[in-house]
């Protein structure tokens, strides 16, 4: 256990405060929980590269954390009609097929090493960045462009997909080891 690997677990148990303050419809309580979470996962992976803590835990626990945290998020705020649920459903899906690909991949003895793609970041990116307008947004009681981040999230998320599904199915057919990103 490191340093980045404690802040990863401390980022999942930030999790049931930012869904306990959303359904107390405290949103800027909820705003202020997720920008930590967003922080630490930032500082987790500073840390883990620039002081050689990189650990083969963190590599699957990090991912993990990102995806409790934004489908947690993701479904809290479909609930309450901040996010349409069309993408609510978007997002989830592709992140159970994440999920459900690696699982299959293990199953199968294929070793799985967690390298998410330029596209798979951007796809996370664009996800935190449209949570926290939103919930800034509603704190605010105004609302700016949300709808072209919506559609932004959902054509990063559908590309994003596609390409774990491709490199998923490339990896069986080769029968090989590969990059699962």
């Amino acid at each position: 256990m490191n340093v980045p690997n404690l802040i990863t677990i401390f980022r999942i148990l930030l999790v049931p405060f930012f869904i306990i303050y959303m359904i107390n419809q405290r949103i800027f309580a909820s705003l202020v929980v997720f920008a930590i979470a967003g922080l630490s996962d930032a500082a987790d992976g500073f840390i883990a590269r620039a002081f050689h803590q990189k650990t083969n835990m963190g590599t699957y626990l990090d991912p993990l954390a990102d995806k409790i945290l934004l489908v947690s998020a993701f479904i809290t705020m479909a609930m309450f009609k901040m996010l349409p649920p069309w993408l609510a459903v978007l997002t989830v899906s592709r992140d159970i097929i994440i999920l459900l690909g690696v699982l299959i991949l293990v199953l199968n003895n294929y070793p799985v090493k967690v390298k998410p793609s330029i596209l798979s970041k951007a796809t996370t990116l664009s996800q935190v960045v449209t949570i926290i307008i939103v919930l800034f947004d509603r704190y605010l009681h105004i609302m700016l462009f949300e709808i072209y981040l919506f559609w932004l999230v959902a054509l990063l998320t559908i590309l994003s997909g596609l390409q774990y599904i491709r490199n998923g199915l490339s990896i069986l057919s080769r029968g090989m080891n590969g990059d699962f990103s």
